[in-house]
């Protein structure tokens, strides 16, 4: 799923109050009641207290009421949102952060358990349920919207090859000749390549499209025949000896093919558009007690 602007509100802004609702309630790991000193004096817990409410306490407090008025209309409505899809979107916030070792250490330096986000996800997915029941998508906005997007859908012509990276011509000549001479191009990768990113497979550089490599090499590789190999191409890298190994022809996208992933992306946008406004008029409907304003 894609982190749209309502689902990272819903994520920061809760993981925040999380954080200094922690602070305000946490031991000073054993200093007593003060939590830093400078020169012998002690800054107390209370004054972090106190200086965190000030500078979050509307805000934080603001968020907390909104979850509070979203779980209600979840209850009224008997929307509940499965066990499996929070640890869906759970696995794909430690993704976002690269692997779980550094989404627990985020997690720690914040004070804050895998518990305390599941919840906030459990109440972002909420949300969505409950804003959605009140949206209409009509069959013309999500065919508007493929038509003004239908290039994203399709499938841009790819092809899958390796390189062999050299320095000189020399040197790349001399390495083009033992491949036109029937030597295993990944052994020759290995070997000679100075790409030391790809050398060690072999030259492999995966499927690329156009426009993600240097133009020359691109003019080369997308002219040659699977298993065929180019002749020398200079770029701004050096000197590449390149091989396709295969090919996927472009496809222009197919409505029906592509419909229900539409739909889902303008429904993810009408939400976060009409977010604001529903939990404005919420508010309104509910009897609110907010005693920091008072």
């Amino acid at each position: 799923m894609d982190n749209s602007t309502m689902k990272r509100k819903f994520l920061m802004l809760t993981l925040v109050a999380l954080t200094i609702l922690s602070t305000g309630c946490s031991d000073s790991k054993g200093g007593g009641n003060y939590v830093a000193k400078v020169d012998g004096i002690k800054i107390s817990q209370k004054e972090l207290d106190q200086e965190l409410r000030i500078q979050y306490g509307v805000e934080v407090l603001e968020t907390l009421i909104s979850h509070k008025i979203i779980e209600l209309e979840a209850a009224k409505q008997n929307i509940t949102v499965p066990d499996e899809v929070i640890q869906s979107e759970y696995e794909e916030l430690i993704q976002s952060y690269g692997d779980e070792d550094t989404f627990k250490e985020v997690l720690k330096s914040n004070g804050l358990t895998e518990a305390a986000v599941k919840d906030n996800i459990r109440t972002y997915q909420l949300g969505k349920k409950v804003i959605s029941a009140s949206i209409e998508i009509t069959d013309e906005e999500v065919e508007q919207y493929f038509k003004d997007n239908k290039d994203s859908y399709g499938q841009e012509e790819q092809v899958e090859v390796r390189h062999i990276l050299l320095e000189d011509e020399v040197t790349a000549q001399e390495v083009l000749k033992k491949v036109q001479a029937g030597e295993d191009f990944a052994t020759l990768a290995k070997n000679y390549s100075i790409d030391t990113v790809t050398s060690e497979d072999g030259g492999n550089l995966g499927y690329i499209s156009k426009g993600q490599m240097d133009e020359a090499f691109e003019e080369a590789a997308f002219v040659l025949e699977v298993n065929s190999v180019s002749d020398i191409v200079q770029s701004a890298e050096g000197y590449h000896v390149i091989k396709v190994t295969a090919k996927v022809p472009a496809e222009e996208a197919i409505f029906e093919n592509v419909k229900d992933e539409i739909f889902a992306t303008v429904l993810e946008s009408r939400i976060d558009e009409e977010y604001s406004t529903w939990i404005a008029e919420k508010l309104e409907q509910y009897d609110i007690e907010n005693k920091l304003l008072m």
